[in-house]
């Protein structure tokens, strides 16, 4: 690459990066269903025809933050689960548990725009998929190691979701028992309930010591899929 190539390159990084800083400060200021493209280019000094040329649409410009907010919450859960990795299994799940609810208070506008109320007239594609995948994955794989190692507590399935058990582990936990796949569904759903719960006020004048009540509800999950304190 020529050093004027190098230096095009270098620029379209920083615009970018730029474009999407003065995004995430209209997010926390107006909300998502109001991003606009014109609102953004108007901020940062820029004609609307030179901003199209990043992000041809305000859908584009969202997968674009949604990515990179589901893929920031993937790195920090990720972190904190290497930095368990000696723990016992119920340990690194709560230390994933944890990081998510963290990442979370700390990022509150960027967590609401991956969990928080559907955006009117946007869908999200298929490319947000794999960073949106990351806790999950690793939370999957939590339970792998264990079910491959000391094993899991016996869990119970009712007969009639026996199907849609099995229908989860060949999707998306393979070599996981068909309890284990609809249990880490529901732990799944319910960690990102707690979550959005607190940040999202359901909690006032009901939970007052916040941390140490999500820390016990983290653990009681990691006990629902079968994981097992030494």
């Amino acid at each position: 690459m020529s050093t004027a190539q190098g230096a095009r390159a270098r620029a379209r990084v920083e615009v970018t990066a730029a474009i999407k800083d003065e995004a995430r400060r209209q997010l926390a200021a107006e909300g998502a269903a109001k991003l606009s493209l014109r609102a953004v280019a108007r901020e940062l000094g820029m004609v609307s025809s030179a901003l199209y040329r990043y992000f041809p649409s305000r859908d584009d410009l969202l997968t674009a933050l949604i990515i990179d907010a589901y893929d920031s919450l993937g790195e920090a859960a990720e972190a904190a689960h290497a930095k368990a990795a000696d723990a016992d299994f119920v340990r690194r799940w709560t230390a994933v548990c944890e990081a998510v609810r963290g990442w979370a208070l700390a990022r509150p506008h960027e967590y609401a725009l991956i969990y928080g109320s559907p955006v009117p007239g946007y869908t999200a594609p298929e490319t947000t998929v794999p960073a949106a995948s990351r806790v999950g994955l690793l939370l999957i794989g939590i339970v792998r190691d264990a079910h491959q190692g000391p094993g899991l507590a016996a869990l119970p399935l009712p007969a009639e979701l026996r199907l849609e058990g099995e229908r989860m582990v060949a999707d998306f936990a393979p070599d996981l028992p068909s309890e284990a796949a609809v249990a880490l569904v529901a732990a799944w759903a319910q960690l990102f309930g707690l979550v959005g719960f607190e940040l999202f006020g359901q909690f006032h004048r009901v939970v007052e010591d916040r941390e140490t009540f999500f820390r016990h509800a983290a653990a009681r999950l990691a006990r629902d899929v079968g994981l097992i304190h030494p």
